[in-house]
């Protein structure tokens, strides 16, 4: 997985002021905004963008001091009718870093869900590999209601093309044991680490061919072998893990529904949704057999709550629609979390190649949960900076009303005239 970086993105104000009764009588009618060339603002609250310049002075803007941007609001509790959300930047510490970096982006949204996935190669990184995921237990113990959503491979050589026979093979082998003590290390691991509440998604995707942990080749057998993998999870001391029982949407190469393993093993079912095949709908995602709505129907059926871990466009290309109908979905149903699949081509914030669908994304979810905003002062501020008149320059006295709006005094220059000849 290779995440791209987004652009920086500067902005450049141009100043521009009218000529002094123009500009009176616009301040005057309540526009609020100043436009010509050739007379300067001082120091002082920003004013609204100019719209038009006059051909007979050039602007000057007077010299600001250096501001220190200040520092982000504390996090608000969370809103109860907001579901938890985050997305999956990165499976090492750079995921954690771009958390961060990902709410500023989204205006200081409070992205509460961190999501990893343990690499699948071998059972030594499937048991958590040293270090692996320190920074990601650094995270989610900063704050207590922060949720981490560890994916956890139920094989090793997890996308290596193991035949379907093999797959039988190795199902029925964990399902006498064969790999308990892997599990019972990792979670050991994750007690040490102080994450003891992590949400373990086991052999996600199950339904499909993709993963050597599909359930097709023995749904009964696999039945058993995630039974046997939750039993030797929960007898480790201090543990509170709660485990993600997450197909992928619509029916695949076998009904999800098979491979349910019981209600006594599976604390929420979750679903990963992506924005395809080619040319269907959301409507239509909604209605297929295993698809959205009967994803939340079996979760209502079972009380379990509903998670999405992975999601995202695909298929469809860059589909502001089925953005606007996912997240609108995700706010009528409330799961436990959700989170994006932020890379090409699902993404919008690390993937340049979804801009109509990005800005959706960021529209619908900047700013959550609501973080109070301190009230505006009405009464006119002094500068903290003595206004500087540039040489040359006439101030002109227009009433403390007119400076205050425009963003300080306005002064008109002497040298226009030769500077344009």
């Amino acid at each position: 997985m290779a995440p791209q970086q987004r652009p920086s993105r500067s902005r450049r104000r141009l100043a521009c002021v009218a000529a002094v009764v123009a500009a009176s009588a616009a301040l005057a009618s309540g526009t609020g905004f100043a436009a010509g060339t050739g007379v300067v603002r001082a120091a002082g609250p920003s004013a609204p963008a100019p719209t038009a310049t006059a051909p007979t002075a050039t602007a000057q803007a007077t010299p600001a001091p250096a501001q220190t941007a200040p520092a982000p609001p504390a996090p608000a509790a969370p809103r109860q009718d907001t579901p938890a959300f985050g997305a999956y930047l990165d499976y090492s510490a750079r995921g954690v870093d771009r958390i961060a970096e990902l709410s500023r982006w989204l205006g200081g949204a409070d992205l509460r869900v961190g999501h990893t996935y343990l690499p699948g190669d071998r059972w030594s990184n499937i048991a958590g590999a040293p270090t692996f995921l320190e920074a990601w237990a650094d995270w989610r113990r900063e704050r207590d209601d922060r949720m981490f959503v560890l994916n956890v491979p139920m094989q090793e050589r997890n996308e290596e093309g193991v035949s379907d026979a093999e797959v039988r093979m190795l199902l029925r082998k964990g399902a006498a044991g064969a790999f308990d003590h892997h599990y019972r290390r990792l979670a050991q691991r994750l007690v040490d680490l102080k994450i003891p509440d992590t949400v373990i998604v086991l052999g996600w995707e199950m339904n499909g061919t993709t993963y050597t942990h599909r359930c097709g080749p023995d749904p009964e057998a696999w039945k058993k072998y995630w039974n046997r993998i939750v039993t030797t999870m929960r007898a480790v001391p201090g543990q509170k893990f709660r485990f993600d029982f997450t197909p992928t949407r619509g029916r695949d190469a076998v009904p999800w529904t098979e491979c349910y393993p019981g209600d006594d093993t599976v604390d929420v079912i979750g679903m990963d949704a992506y924005d395809m095949p080619r040319g269907m709908s959301f409507d239509e995602q909604v209605r297929e057999p295993y698809g959205l709505q009967a994803h939340v129907d079996f979760a209502k059926s079972h009380g379990k709550p509903i998670s999405y871990p992975e999601w995202g466009l695909f298929r469809n290309g860059d589909n502001p629609e089925y953005m606007r109908r996912m997240l609108a979905w995700m706010d009528q149903h409330k799961p436990l979390y959700n989170t994006l699949t932020d890379y090409c081509p699902h993404g919008v914030w690390q993937c340049d190649d979804n801009p109509e669908s990005a800005e959706i994304y960021r529209s619908v979810l900047s700013g959550r949960p609501d973080v109070p905003q301190p009230t505006p002062d009405p009464t006119p501020t002094e500068p903290t900076v003595p206004p500087v008149t540039p040489p040359n320059c006439s101030p002109l006295e227009l009433g403390d009303w007119v400076e205050y709006w425009l963003g300080g005094k306005l002064c008109l220059r002497f040298d226009w005239f030769s500077r344009n000849w």
